[in-house]
């Protein structure tokens, strides 16, 4: 549920996960009492959700949301405070507790993913209240607001002073979120998972975390290992590494993903190609021509920065593959339909033509997490070396949105040493192509606590790929607290 660099969104930041839209507006329900108070959330009705098509859904039964207060600035304890938005699935059977959900971005509304995705959920859901919550700057949670900017940005074309927009989307951010931006980050989003835990009544934190939310819960277990209890972390991230490594390596993911879905086209009569080689070369020489002549769609425009994104998105599931196929087919036709609605499910473009908070929290959070601002040198020195890896997803000419970020950001996320935790189970899978399995085997290192899980098969996120073997390892541990064995891999 990680997301690799986006061309767009100027340059060296990079998205790291899936995850459904949201809505601006908090949910409706009863404000809940101090989170001081051992379970003292008042859930209620939810009213304002999003599906993943960005048009309203409609909460399926046990589904509550509720508002949590958390202070804005933690410096500040008993100053100005910011609701985080909650939802919950209520436990069908004994409840051992609750288990809090991360599913990724940053960016990503855990919110509408849980209403989303409950189902595959279920056994655990047997056990567990199903929890979920809007990371503070993301959407209902004081979500990070920049204007119209990010509709600007996607919409732009190829040759575009892209480090104009990149000045006039950070404005923008600074004007409409001002006073959120020093505080988002995920140093933060951990104290705020504590405070979560206290209010749910739990006395250790339950967690299961895909992809960036690898990343938050071992920041988490850095700051409180006595309060771990069983979490998993799924797809991890290694926090260490810097903007150009993430780039390269993404981009070495992402070209052996797509190096399989091209010989796996080709194994079934592919449609867009009669050899892995030639299907790649369709596929670039379709980008290549939207450079200079976008398809129209409607009103809209399928540009070459939004064809990358979309070419993108199915690699990160090899039951998506079909569909990149498909879409490229009928662009290839002139027929941009389906990889400008590929484009849109990624950027969290809502049905009425507006975006929810992904991109922009995204782009906070990241630069909040890293003291790094690559220059335009920088950006072109790494697009050099992603060109040579996979160059789908070339970056010339971004500039990064974090050389013009009006809040200096540091490096205490990338700190990572959860040393007196219970153990953490982390897994890895060997094809996942936007986390790919070194991280997971250096952030198990990093952890001291971690024991590694590793997943043979392909795509991004090994629970829910369909793989029995992985599922039944973090379900045992999650339910019975069973822990895997050293050196346990799953296969394809």
């Amino acid at each position: 549920m990680k997301k690799p660099i986006v061309t767009l969104l100027l340059g060296a930041a990079f998205l790291t996960a899936c995850g459904s839209g949201g809505s601006p507006s908090p949910p409706s329900a009863t404000p809940a009492p101090s989170s001081s108070d051992k379970g003292s959330i008042a859930w209620g009705a939810c009213t304002d959700l999003v599906g993943p098509d960005g048009k309203p859904a409609t909460p399926g039964p046990g589904v509550e949301c509720a508002k949590l207060p958390v202070p804005l600035d933690y410096a500040e304890p008993d100053g100005e405070k910011i609701d985080l938005a909650l939802i919950r699935v209520k436990a069908t059977g004994e409840r051992l507790g609750s288990l809090v959900f991360n599913f990724g971005g940053p960016g990503a509304s855990g919110v509408d993913t849980l209403a989303t995705a409950s189902a595959a959920f279920t056994k655990l859901g047997t056990r567990y209240d199903l929890v979920s919550f809007d990371p503070r700057g993301v959407d209902r949670s004081a979500g990070v607001r920049c204007g119209g900017t990010v509709g600007k940005l996607l919409a732009a074309g190829y040759g575009t002073d892209q480090d104009k927009l990149a000045a006039e989307f950070t404005a923008a951010c600074e004007k409409d979120s001002g006073e959120v931006l020093p505080h988002v980050g995920t140093v933060n989003a951990a104290k705020d998972l504590d405070q979560m835990r206290v209010a749910l009544g739990d006395d250790k934190l339950n967690y299961l975390g895909f992809s960036y939310g690898t990343h938050l819960g071992a920041v988490y277990a850095t700051h409180f290992p006595k309060n771990v209890g069983r979490v998993v972390l799924d797809s991890a991230f290694d926090p260490t590494v810097t903007f150009e490594e993430r780039a390269v390596i993404q981009a070495g993911g992402f070209d052996a993903a797509f190096e399989a879905f091209a010989a796996d086209c080709v194994a079934q009569s592919c449609e867009i190609g009669a050899s892995p080689a030639n299907v790649e070369k369709n596929v670039l020489d379709l980008l290549e021509q939207l450079k200079t002549k976008p398809i129209k769609v409607g009103e809209r425009e399928l540009t070459y920065g939004l064809a990358q994104l979309a070419v993108i998105t199915p690699l990160y599931a090899k039951q998506t593959w079909p569909v990149l196929e498909q879409s490229v087919a009928a662009a290839r036709k002139g027929d941009g339909t389906m990889l400008l609605a590929l484009a849109d499910a990624y950027t969290g473009r809502r049905a009425d033509g507006t975006y929810n908070t992904s991109m922009s929290s995204l782009m906070a959070i990241n630069c909040a997490d890293n003291s790094e601002r690559p220059t335009a040198a920088d950006v072109a020195r790494m697009n050099t070396k992603i060109r040579k890896i996979f160059p789908i997803l070339s970056v010339d000419g971004s500039p990064s949105a974090c050389a013009h970020w009006p809040v200096p950001g540091d490096d205490k996320a990338k700190r990572i040493d959860a040393t007196g935790s219970a153990p953490i189970v982390v897994v890895g899978g060997k094809g996942d192509p936007a986390t790919p399995y070194e991280w997971a085997t250096k952030l198990t290192d990093q952890l001291k606590t971690g024991i590694l899980v590793t997943y043979e098969g392909e795509g991004h996120g090994a629970y829910l790929s369909g793989s029995q073997c992985v599922m039944g390892l973090v379900d045992a541990y999650l339910l019975d607290a069973e822990l895997p064995r050293k050196g346990a891999t799953c296969p394809a």
